[in-house]
């Protein structure tokens, strides 16, 4: 396995695994609206400060965290919006393996912090707590429907 940096240019691969992963449980996400997914798609890997990496195995992505690189006045930040791994492989320590992977790539790039959200009720919250990761207790998250 390796670590590759992805672009826009690896849409379609990375829409595929997405789909596949999160139209399953136990998310059951609707992203059958493909212009829907698209912009989805070029939100996150499309921007300046746009940072993509995949999950490499036999020349087929595994693995994909997408998300940004945002400057702090405590150091460089990577904020991921999504981490999936191909659903036969979960379960079965690759996760960790690409996180791990991806730590390290953001240590040799001088980015100190990685944040992200998830939901409490959904597998990936005890992942995360496995790796390591830590609640911010006073951090609240807010949502308005329009």
């Amino acid at each position: 396995m390796e670590l590759v940096k992805l672009s826009s240019e690896n849409k379609s691969e990375i829409k595929e695994l997405f789909k596949s992963v999160f139209m399953n449980e136990p998310w059951n996400d609707d992203w059958s609206d493909e212009n829907q997914l698209d912009a989805y798609i070029c939100d996150l890997t499309g921007n300046n400060n746009s940072l993509t990496l995949g999950l490499v195995e036999q020349n087929k992505i595994i693995g994909v965290a997408m998300g940004a690189v945002k400057h702090w006045y405590s150091g460089t930040e990577y904020y991921i919006e999504e981490l999936f791994i191909a659903r036969d492989l979960q379960g079965r320590g690759t996760g960790t393996k690409f996180l791990a992977m991806i730590e390290d790539y953001l240590k040799q790039n001088n980015i100190c912090r990685i944040f992200l959200q998830t939901e409490s009720d959904m597998p990936a919250y005890s992942f995360y707590a496995k790796n390591n990761f830590v609640e911010l207790k006073k951090h609240v998250s807010f949502i308005k429907e329009l």
